[in-house]
């Protein structure tokens, strides 16, 4: 039997046929969560061995999943009991036990995978805000989402390279003003091979950014980046075109 939504919690679409559940006043996906997706399934569709980190309640996870191999096999780790719950009642809804195994545990602990563990594709959406210097919401699970009480994206670079097969992608989503988003991967030894842009509304600087990278002795000519820009709104406030097509591209929202 399907479980259904406790109190607090909604069950909502995500992508195709597949619902996730959060809590109404909790953290909630979002665009960064799309993108990243977006993303990192380009940059391995044929990717076998999936990890997500710091996985949340599944968004990035199973929206990624979704458009990869019926074979491939996923792993989310997520430090938060009230998210992993989430996540673990998402993946019993959509039948993907047999697909999906959601580990209670914190990415920058090496042994929160079994020794070993490689992946071909990673993925992570840290949080953006170091501690101390944003709002702290009242409500943890919002508070770990958005201010860096676990770690920051160095953590998280860190911990890709850690788990990384020959051959494998990180694709991770940060501020995109932030210098940190061009300095954590380098100091993990990873090069970043593509950058794309999200601005929220035409005529602003861009609010986030995704970053596609690989270990450095995968691609020791550092072959050229690629790059692009998604505007979400356009001057009118309204979605742009490339932006609802992305979204339909994303959600498979023809399945609806």
């Amino acid at each position: 039997m399907r479980p259904e939504p406790r109190d607090g919690e909604s069950l909502d679409h995500l992508v195709g046929g597949w619902r996730i559940f959060q809590l109404v006043r909790g953290h909630r996906f979002s665009t960064d969560d799309l993108v990243t997706a977006w993303r990192a399934r380009k940059a391995r569709p044929d990717a076998s061995r999936y990890l997500d980190m710091g996985c949340g309640i599944g968004s990035v996870g199973l929206s990624t999943l979704y458009h990869l191999p019926a074979e491939t096999q996923m792993v989310g780790v997520e430090a938060q009991e009230v998210s992993v719950g989430l996540a673990r009642r998402t993946v019993s809804w959509n039948e993907l036990s047999d697909r999906v195994s959601i580990v209670h545990g914190d990415l920058r602990d090496p042994n929160v995978l079994p020794t070993g563990s490689q992946f071909d594709l990673v993925t992570g959406s840290p949080p953006y805000i170091p501690e101390g210097k944003g709002v702290l919401s009242p409500i943890p699970q919002r508070a770990h989402a958005r201010i860096e009480l676990r770690g920051s994206i160095f953590d998280y670079c860190k911990a890709a390279r850690r788990w990384m097969a020959p051959g494998a992608r990180f694709c991770f989503v940060m501020a995109a003003a932030d210098p940190r988003t061009e300095a954590a991967p380098l100091a993990a030894d990873l090069v970043v091979l593509e950058r794309w842009d999200y601005v929220f509304r035409a005529g602003r600087p861009p609010h986030i950014a995704t970053l596609v990278c690989a270990r450095r002795e995968d691609v020791p000519d550092a072959p050229a980046r690629q790059t692009g820009t998604l505007v979400v709104r356009g001057e009118d406030g309204q979605w742009t075109d490339a932006y609802v097509d992305f979204r339909r591209e994303v959600a498979n929202l023809q399945d609806r």
